[in-house]
């Protein structure tokens, strides 16, 4: 049977403006790779919302990454300041993967 390693899956939806800083975010962190997801709609809090291509007003995107739960933790020290003023959602799950030195 294959080895499996137990890492951090980071999932952010942010406002497509803010994905540089939440990049910047990650890098000091010490993560080094990053995926962004587009995003077509959804709910909550605030409302419906979809993401409209004409004006890009409320265009979001998901970040996701796959890390040690050491550098998942500074990254969420350091978005802290952006969870509530920006509304970020931000999600953290223990996930297994094959190959522990790509994370």
């Amino acid at each position: 049977m294959t080895e499996t390693f137990k890492r951090s899956r980071i999932e952010v939806l942010v406002d497509k403006p803010l994905v540089r800083t939440v990049a910047a975010a990650s890098k000091e962190a010490g993560i080094k790779a990053y995926t962004l997801l587009p995003t077509l709609g959804g709910e909550g809090v605030h409302g419906v919302w979809e993401d409209d291509q004409l004006t890009g007003a409320q265009a979001k995107q998901v970040f996701l990454a796959v890390t040690t739960r050491e550098k998942a933790d500074r990254f969420v020290d350091i978005l802290q300041p952006y969870l509530e003023s920006h509304g970020l959602i931000l999600l953290i799950s223990t996930v297994e993967v094959v190959r522990a030195n790509k994370f």
